[in-house]
């Protein structure tokens, strides 16, 4: 090999090894929660709004969210699992933010919560976050029977929504 390959090998080299120790990794592999945590058990949320099944509705999004990522086994007894997710829906509001000719044209739904991961058997908070907000706007249709339907739908967009950014939030500490 010639100096000039030589110096170019070792330019590469460097470049690489700086990239090792800098943090990067791809979104969704890394995690910040101890290694022996490995099955979940998924808590029915407490529901403190006046809205029925919101709980339940972001519950089965949670529960959803993790079996999709694969990393954890989610559990339906809290004896088998290692740690446990749980929370209180402190919030829940529907509200028009667009207008058209006297009519709402756009409404949002908002959703509040408070959340907790922690070991289960002891006292020991792994991640918490007390005040999650999420809201998703939706285009209102012309009927009334048809806004109802529509809250359903967006309530379940939201869930999805919250249950992601919850797990990727616990997995990876932001």
């Amino acid at each position: 090999m010639n100096g000039k390959t030589i110096v170019s090998l070792l330019v590469v080299t460097l470049i690489a090894a700086s990239f090792l120790g800098c943090g990067y990794a791809l979104v969704g592999r890394s995690s910040n929660l101890p290694e022996d945590v490995r099955s979940i058990y998924v808590e029915t949320l407490r529901n403190q709004t006046g809205r029925s099944q919101v709980d339940q509705i972001v519950t089965r999004a949670l529960v959803q969210e993790f079996v999709s990522r694969q990393r954890f086994q989610v559990v339906g007894n809290l004896a088998e699992a290692d740690a446990i997710l749980s929370g209180t829906i402190l919030s829940y509001r529907v509200s028009p933010v667009a207008f058209l000719e006297g009519r709402a044209r756009q409404y949002q739904v908002q959703i509040g919560a408070k959340m907790e991961f922690k070991r289960t058997g002891s006292d020991e908070v792994i991640w918490r976050q007390d005040n999650y907000l999420f809201r998703e706007t939706y285009e209102a249709e012309i009927s009334e029977t048809a806004f109802f339907s529509r809250e359903d739908e967006k309530l379940e967009d939201t869930a999805e929504r919250f249950a992601e950014t919850v797990v990727i939030d616990l997995l990876e500490g932001f």
